[in-house]
């Protein structure tokens, strides 16, 4: 070679080496620069991204998901994963998982030379901890990335032991329909659990890795045997399998089973993280809930099944808790929408979401009164009645429009008659009983009496379900509020309060599982009487925009709402339709397998023998029992409701009125109204300064005159020394 060819030879030699060194300088500081620090703790990773899992009271889960970026449902520690398994994953994966510091350099070495022959990758050789990387850190797949990985993983292996890798990789290695971990995939596969597994499954499961979706079992289940053959001669051949066992696995099917359904409980599980969340109860690894997880999936598909069937109704939503009110567990939490508001309502709980409760509250009031001293013969006068409401009136009614003159407390509340329901809180007084529904947990109902006025008796105020079954559940608990619980094997908090009296609660419950106490308005057959003593009770808020029912047995408390989330009325819907069909249904899965008894009945009442009401002609010299607290008992005369306070019930202080243009003045004309008044009181009507008449009762027709006017009233009573005076402002335009 003459000089100038040395020449050209030594500097092509020279550029050569710096390009080279330049190259792997530059490899260096990419190498550097895109290179990731591997978490100090592996199961630090986990928790800081995940919510606990929760299943039910017999460790169904609840909240498995597989769209999550880990798996922290279905975690199996490496000592309860089987150790055939584990060598069956580390032979195919990563034969020299143990001896190498994350790279297995003799294998990269191998595959290299495997690749250029074959002039294309037809062979990794990513070791465990490699691919534990690749989860922790997603890349393309370059051979770039490659690179990189090899260096991650000496960092990994640097900071956590090979048992700690191997367990976070069968924990989170992907399988078909995003499954991860063996777990997921055995559930998947078999619905079964690692341990149950045969050796054909087992080498199944660790075949699948290489590629899930193209060797799903469920579509192709022949495609992956030569794979799993090939598995089992290599672990013959390291005395991991007997020549016996690799014949059988040669020769076997699979027996796939699709996991069974699961439990929905979304809302449930919503608001237990939430409780979580704000009682730092912690975060463990699992949490068992106080959930009947078959009970659960029985009372959807029962509610479901309702709701659908009520479509000409207008209703969309419906929503039912059930808990033991022995304890307080709640064992099925339901909350369905269906048509469009299954779109845009599926995300409200029926169970949280506040509405009006109608006359289902009825029996914390009548509860109230019966420990102030009333009795279930109690009377009280259902008659017509109106109340003031700004500058108009406001007339009351029954749902039925009918009255039924004096009725008792029993009649009362069995047919839920609205005017004895007022003249009972009138009776009790609104703050009383107001502070008795705080006690009972309804704090949403936070503003003062005033604003609720007598709509606080017949259920205006808005209130959950949540609220009402924990209330009710008071009531069949003789008296004794407890908090509704979400855990198993805690019973709720060691908090307990005495809310109404054994008496009184218990009192209730006969009364509300009395058919013929609901005879008026319900009838004594149909869907409220139950074949197992129950105490149950409906309600419906104005313009049908919600139906419930509630109801409670020796063991259970159960409540059902109905309506719409965007406050539609429905079409006629009330609780003892609808809501009552469910609430029945629901009784009816509870009571089987389960001995039934009757409802509890406080050995401290007493009782005594009583007539039929006074207008009710039919019962009168009919004598029927009745059951009384102790020292409330009759002794001659039936009880009365208190003595009405004398006013003017119309015209209320500063109504307004209009006369009508089509009807001749001399024709219109307006009632003055007195309560407080008997039939033989003596009235003097006084009209702006001037005697009008004086009549005999508290009524008194007056002609129509434009103007402002006040009316006055001086009543005389026999056994009263003093008359009674009222006085109203009113304008006629």
């Amino acid at each position: 070679m003459n000089t100038l060819g040395w020449t050209i030879m030594k500097r092509f030699c020279f550029f050569g080496c710096l390009f080279f060194m330049v190259s792997v300088f530059c490899l260096v500081l990419l190498t550097v620069h895109d290179t990731h620090d591997m978490p100090d703790s592996l199961s630090d990773l986990l928790t800081e991204v995940r919510k606990p899992q929760l299943t039910d009271r017999k460790g169904i889960p609840l909240t498995l998901t597989y769209v999550n970026e880990w798996n922290s449902s279905s975690y199996l520690p490496l000592h309860g994963i089987p150790d055939f398994m584990k060598k069956a994953f580390i032979l195919s994966e990563d034969k020299r998982f143990y001896s190498h510091k994350g790279v297995d350099w003799v294998a990269r070495c191998h595959a290299l030379v495997q690749n250029v022959a074959a002039l294309g990758a037809v062979r990794g050789a990513s070791t465990i901890s490699e691919q534990v990387v690749r989860m922790i850190h997603k890349r393309p797949r370059t051979i770039w990335s490659r690179w990189i990985e090899g260096f991650d993983a000496m960092d990994l292996e640097s900071k956590h032991t090979k048992e700690d890798i191997l367990e976070f990789y069968l924990n989170q290695v992907p399988y078909a329909a995003n499954r991860k971990g063996i777990v997921q995939a055995s559930a998947y596969y078999f619905n079964r659990s690692p341990d149950t597994l045969n050796r054909l499954e087992t080498l199944a499961l660790v075949a699948l890795v290489r590629a899930p979706s193209h060797f799903d079992l469920y579509r192709n289940p022949s495609a992956i045997k030569a794979g799993i053959n090939r598995l089992a001669i290599s672990l013959n051949q390291q005395n991991l399998m007997s020549d016996d066992q690799v014949s059988e696995v040669k020769i076997g099917d699979f027996d796939l089973e699709r996991p069974g359904i699961s439990v929905r409980a979304n809302h449930f599980a919503r608001h237990v993280y939430t409780r979580l969340g704000t009682e730092g109860l912690g975060h463990p690894m699992k949490i068992r809930t106080s959930l009947d997880g078959s009970l659960q999936i029985r009372v959807e598909d029962l509610a479901r099944e309702v709701l659908e069937s009520l479509g000409d109704k207008k209703v969309k939503n419906a929503a039912c808790l059930v808990a033991n009110h022995e304890t307080g567990d709640i064992l099925a939490w339901v909350s369905l929408a269906t048509g469009q508001s299954e779109r845009f309502g599926g995300a409200i709980d029926g169970v949280l979401c506040p509405r009006q409760p109608g006359s289902s509250m009825k029996p914390f009031l009548y509860a109230l009164a019966l420990d102030k001293g009333w009795t279930a013969d109690q009377e009280i006068l259902d008659s017509p009645l109106t109340n003031p409401v700004g500058r108009g009136l406001h007339t009351y009614h029954n749902y039925s429009r009918r009255y039924y003159g004096w009725v008792s407390l029993r009649d009362a509340l069995g047919n839920s008659l609205n005017i004895p329901a007022i003249k009972t809180i009138r009776y009790v007084g609104y703050e009383d009983y107001l502070a008795q529904l705080h006690k009972l947990g309804f704090d949403n109902l936070n503003k003062h009496p005033d604003f609720y006025g007598d709509g606080l008796a017949l259920g205006c105020g808005e209130v959950s379900l949540f609220h009402m079954v924990q209330a009710y559940g008071t009531l069949a608990n003789k008296g004794v509020f407890r908090p509704l619980n979400l855990f198993a094997h805690v019973h709720g908090t060691s908090y307990r309060q005495r809310i109404f009296s054994e008496e009184a609660a218990s009192l209730i419950g006969n009364i509300l599982s009395d058919p013929e106490a609901r005879n008026h308005e319900f009838g004594q057959g149909g869907l409220l009487n139950f074949p197992v003593q129950a105490a149950v009770k409906t309600g419906t808020s104005s313009d049908y925009r919600d139906a419930w029912a509630m109801g409670y047995n020796h063991r259970f408390v159960v409540g059902v709402w109905m309506g719409n989330f965007d406050s539609r009325p429905m079409d006629g819907m009330t609780g003892s339709t609808g809501p009552a069909i469910i609430l029945r249904s629901v009784f009816a899965e509870l009571n089987k397998g389960c001995e039934t008894r009757p409802l509890f009945l406080s050995p401290m009442l007493v009782q005594a023998d009583i007539q039929g009401p006074r207008e009710h002609p039919e019962r009168n010299g009919n004598k029927r029992k009745e059951w009384f607290i102790q020292g409330t008992e009759p002794h001659g005369e039936i009880p009365v409701a208190g003595q009405t306070p004398f006013r003017f019930i119309t015209p209320v202080d500063g109504l307004e009125m209009a006369m009508d243009p089509r009807i001749p003045d001399s024709d219109e004309a307006f009632e003055f109204k007195l309560d407080g008044v008997e039939d033989h009181d003596q009235i003097t009507w006084i009209l702006d300064g001037k005697d009008l008449d004086q009549t005999m009762g508290g009524r008194y027709l007056w002609t129509l005159q434009k103007g402002k006017h006040v009316v006055e009233a001086w009543v005389y009573k026999k056994n009263t020394k003093d008359p009674l005076y009222d006085k109203a402002y009113f304008v006629v335009k």
